[in-house]
């Protein structure tokens, strides 16, 4: 698809009120589906080949393989033959000493690719690496260089970008996205201190789409990874920034998806009544009050996050009230502190989990959020009357 109809519909899309969607894959499978729902485009990228065998998204960047060959060779196999209305963008190691940019940019539109992506990009080298691969030429201006050409050559840009002084490099280079990259796409279970993150992420965007508009207030303007990995993260991004016009994806749409599914339909053969994460981190970012009481909030959270670290003051915090009133409340309604109730409520769990399964005492403790196993049979012994290890040689006499 030539460029001036990719920005053609992608405007089209921004002026009916759509959001831009783009989704970073590894796999034909994901490329297909991802069509079917509407995706504006599709980026290939090494890490995606990575995601799918079940690694590190960092894969990309360490020494497995040749990024840029990898691309190649997956794209043409599994994405190309599959699709043919949506865009699909090569996903370039714009830093790789072994090529003539100017000849491989050229190989990658003779393919068929509507466009470039830089990545891997050094933007996420951090550090004494980040010095030493800069002092060896491998730095963010070839990823710029690497823009400049395909625009040259009349290619659909997305450039990666991390700060305002990165955005403003591209966009003199010619690139038709910015992408605000937020790092590493965050998983697992979400907690309080998802909220501050997307606060972060949300503050960090807004600075560097300030300077897009400065210099190109046309320019598409988009956000990836980092924090932002559900729906409702995107939702309150879009409510607290007016300049972003969508979402890039790579793990929210292939990796995340994937885990929680497996995972939860897993767990569903055995465990039966849990709520869904999402549920609680809607009302934690629309506000706690607006749903229900903070003590059901609180009680809510500890359910559902009963097995990592809690912070009572995060949760007051989340909740935008002190932490002294939040465990006032708590005390008079709850009729014990929170210290407490948190304790109790994760050895019902252990004693659940003791008569449910034939499993090392250690591994209950650290189930059920104790990192120290003495502590936790202090604590069971305080609380049940019994150590542990009693309620589990009973279960073993009964079975």
């Amino acid at each position: 698809m030539e460029r001036e109809k990719i920005l053609e519909n992608i405007k089209a899309e921004i002026k009916k009120g759509n959001h831009i969607i783009g989704v970073a894959t590894g796999t034909g499978m994901t490329a297909k589906y991802a069509q079917n729902g509407g995706a504006d485009f599709i980026l290939a990228l090494s890490s995606g080949r990575f995601r799918l065998m079940g690694r590190s998204s960092l894969g990309g960047y360490l020494p497995f393989c040749n990024s840029n060959d990898m691309v190649i060779d997956f794209a043409t196999k599994e994405i190309m033959p599959l699709l043919k209305n949506v865009p699909i963008i090569f996903g370039l190691n714009g830093t790789d000493p072994t090529i003539d940019m100017d000849e491989y940019i050229d190989k990658i539109k003779a393919m068929g690719f509507s466009g470039i992506n830089n990545y891997p990009t050094v933007g996420l080298i951090d550090g004494k690496f980040s010095e030493g691969i800069e002092e060896a030429g491998c730095c963010y201006a070839k990823e710029v260089e690497a823009i400049r050409i395909a625009r040259e050559k009349n290619l659909f840009t997305v450039a990666f970008v991390f700060n305002e002084e990165h955005a403003e490099q591209m966009i003199k280079a010619g690139a038709d996205v910015i992408c605000v990259h937020l790092g590493l796409t965050e998983g697992g279970l979400l907690g309080a201190k998802k909220v501050f993150s997307l606060e972060a992420a949300k503050v960090r965007a807004a600075s560097i789409f300030n300077k897009c508009n400065e210099l190109n207030p046309n320019i598409v303007k988009l956000i990836y990874g980092g924090p932002v990995k559900t729906p409702i993260d995107i939702q309150y991004m879009y409510s607290n920034n007016e300049d972003l016009m969508g979402y890039i994806g790579g793990s929210a749409f292939e990796r995340i998806p994937s885990e929680k599914s497996i995972t939860n339909v897993t767990k569903a053969f055995k465990v039966s009544g849990h709520l869904d994460e999402d549920d609680l981190m809607i009302k934690m970012l629309d506000g706690v009050k607006k749903h229900y009481d903070y003590v059901e909030f609180v009680k809510e959270y500890v359910y559902q996050n009963y097995m990592h670290d809690i912070l009572f003051s995060d949760l007051a915090k989340v909740a935008h009230v002190s932490r002294s009133y939040l465990s006032t409340l708590f005390k008079r309604e709850v009729g014990c502190t929170f210290s407490e109730y948190l304790v109790k409520f994760r050895i019902e769990k252990a004693v659940e989990i003791l008569r449910r399964e034939n499993i090392q005492l250690s591994e209950v403790a650290a189930l059920v959020g104790y990192k120290d196993y003495a502590q936790f049979s202090k604590m069971f012994k305080k609380y049940k009357g019994i150590p542990p290890k009693e309620i589990k040689l009973k279960n073993k006499n009964i079975t």
